[in-house]
């Protein structure tokens, strides 16, 4: 996500990693035809370029609205290779390499991806356009902390933003929140909800009054998956950013630093994630398909009604939240916990963690150096986005300026809200969501403002989107939660953010040691998890959690602890320093 909602290219899963080699450089995918140069346009030649996107989540030439706004400006057509639709990721990009060429335009991860890449030479250096890239200069501090220790520039930033680090980056919803069939929580007439375990009677309430769908289906509190388990159980993760804290490989570190917790103390927080599903367990509020289903059939639960709890608002509301739902007064919002204070990602003010660099083999990284600093302009950043993100759009098809505010056309509407629409031909054809941009990355945080309107770049957050898509279950949310027109509105308020500064933090790379330990202890951790939630009573879960601690000592836990723990300290000194840095401390 991206490990968010995902779109697949089926039909182009049959590409090779030989077949992607042979098209590889612009060379070989050069276009023959001219197009006549104009001031917009000032480029002959149509040329083809390679992308290699580990964002990606669609593998060919870029159709649509978003490929014609490019071939127009730029005379250039996108070949995007995706690794995550091409499969075996990290070999695609390995061979690529060893070949020489990994791309034209790249966009993978900085840290070892962007340090190997230029050991490799295989980043070209752009200083000599960086001068002429005036939207870059918008955010050269960013520009030069990516570069720093270099002899060039080699990659430009991803996500960069004019925020505070100390502000939410996420918009009008955090990433993480105990987000709940509202409409069913009313039902119960809003039942005070003190802390996390408190949800449980409630949840339990909700299911028996509601116990199957209208297909009849049965309906859970919580329904798990496994697919994106990795140091530990990934659903009992996301319960600890509800008290501020987030993962640093087996440390749980609290945003503020404040905090560090070894995940397999008895009493740390991920311990009590596990207890608190073995507990909804036992109230027959998990759905026992947890342990084999993927996020794909997840999702399609929530979409039918029979998930009544979900971690993040692009799960719950983006499956169930529909138009028809939300207008019969059903639809997921944020529960009220008292005594939540939500982890929140502060504005990157040096950049997320994914870079964007020009090819060294690129034919002509002139015009790719052009392309990717309109991505950081209004223009640029309104048409491509992150396809979570949910991009504006180009003004004058999907938004219009009325009285200096900016507004979604009617085409807007049926595009962004309804889920999808024709374009018109003079657009380029085709649907809205086939010609959104398959870089899949925001060259700009999408919550910054836009320099042209005074608005921010993203539609969600202007005003006249808020106050015109009111519906029955946002008006009765918003009535009950002091009158906040969003998530964010009503936890700022509350002082229930902790915010995690943007420090742009890349943990160092494990030793071929530690890398070995963590392996076999985290397969360990994750299996014992599982079967601590679905364990027969609470004296099994004890003896669970005594063998896994057990086994994980034995199997170098501590030793790899150490390393985390210094991790986290760093990454907590990282975000102090950027803070500090741009005067956002008190």
């Amino acid at each position: 996500m991206s490990k968010w909602l995902r779109k697949t290219a089926t039909s182009l899963l049959a590409i090779t990693v030989a077949g992607t080699l042979a098209a590889c450089g612009s060379d070989a995918s050069e276009a023959n035809d001219t197009t006549e140069v104009t001031e917009d346009n000032p480029y002959a030649e149509t040329i083809t370029i390679d992308v290699f996107d580990g964002l990606a989540n669609y593998m060919g030439i870029q159709e649509g609205w978003f490929g014609k706004i490019v071939k127009d400006k730029f005379n250039m057509e996108l070949n995007v290779i995706a690794p995550n639709v091409a499969g075996n990721g990290d070999t695609l990009y390995q061979t690529r390499t060893a070949a020489g060429d990994l791309g034209d335009l790249i966009i993978v991860d900085r840290g070892q991806q962007y340090n190997e890449l230029i050991q490799a030479g295989l980043l070209y250096d752009a200083s000599e356009f960086y001068d002429s890239m005036e939207n870059l200069q918008n955010f050269d501090a960013a520009v030069q902390n990516l570069n720093e220790g270099t002899d060039g520039i080699y990659g430009f930033p991803t996500q960069v933003s004019n925020l505070k680090s100390t502000d939410p980056s996420e918009g009008l919803d955090l990433n993480y929140g105990a987000y709940i069939r509202w409409d069913l929580y009313d039902d119960l007439d809003y039942p005070e909800i003190g802390t996390l375990e408190d949800i449980l009677p409630v949840l339990k309430e909700m299911q028996e009054a509601n116990p199957t769908t209208e297909d009849g289906q049965k309906v859970y509190g919580f329904s798990l998956f496994g697919d994106w388990d990795g140091n530990y159980m990934n659903n009992a993760k996301q319960l600890l950013t509800l008290y501020g804290y987030d993962e640093v490989g087996f440390v749980i570190a609290k945003a503020d630093g404040s905090d560090y917790q070894s995940i397999l103390d008895s009493d740390s927080e991920y311990i009590r994630a596990l207890k608190l599903y073995f507990d909804a367990n036992q109230m027959g509020l998990v759905d026992p398909e947890s342990t084999t289903q993927n996020y794909d059939t997840l999702f399609a639960k929530f979409q039918s009604g029979q998930v009544l709890y979900s971690w993040w608002p692009w799960l719950g509301q983006a499956a169930y939240n529909t138009t028809t739902n939300l207008t019969d007064g059903k639809g997921f919002m944020l529960a009220p916990i008292q005594d939540q204070e939500i982890f929140s990602y502060g504005a990157e003010v040096y950049g997320a963690t994914q870079f964007i660099g020009i090819g060294s083999n690129a034919e002509d990284p002139e015009r790719i150096a052009a392309f990717i600093d309109w991505l950081y302009s209004p223009e640029g950043v309104l048409s491509n986005a992150a396809q979570t993100s949910g991009s504006s759009g180009p003004e004058g098809l999907t938004w219009e300026m009325q009285d200096d505010t900016p507004v979604l056309t009617e085409f807007g509407e049926q595009a962004l809200l309804d889920g999808d629409a024709d374009v018109p031909a003079e657009w380029g054809g085709g649907t809205y969501k086939d010609g959104v941009s398959a870089l899949n990355v925001n060259a700009v945080l999408p919550i910054d403002t836009n320099p042209n309107t005074g608005h921010a770049y993203a539609y969600t957050m202007w005003e006249s989107f808020l106050t015109d898509n009111m519906n029955p279950v946002q008006e009765d949310w918003s009535e009950h939660m002091g009158g906040a027109l969003s998530t964010v509105e009503y936890l700022e308020e509350n002082d229930q953010i902790l915010v995690a500064p943007g420090a742009s933090y890349v943990a160092p790379e494990d030793s071929s040691e530690i890398s070995t330990l963590r392996n076999q202890v985290k397969s360990t951790i994750v299996e014992y998890s599982w079967r601590m939630v679905f364990a027969n009573d609470e004296e099994e879960f004890n003896t669970l959690l005594a063998e896994m601690q057990d086994i994980a000592n034995g199997l170098g836990y501590e030793q790899v602890l150490e390393v985390d723990m210094a991790n986290a300290q760093e990454q907590n000194e990282r975000r102090e320093f950027v803070a500090e840095e741009f005067g956002e401390t008190e």
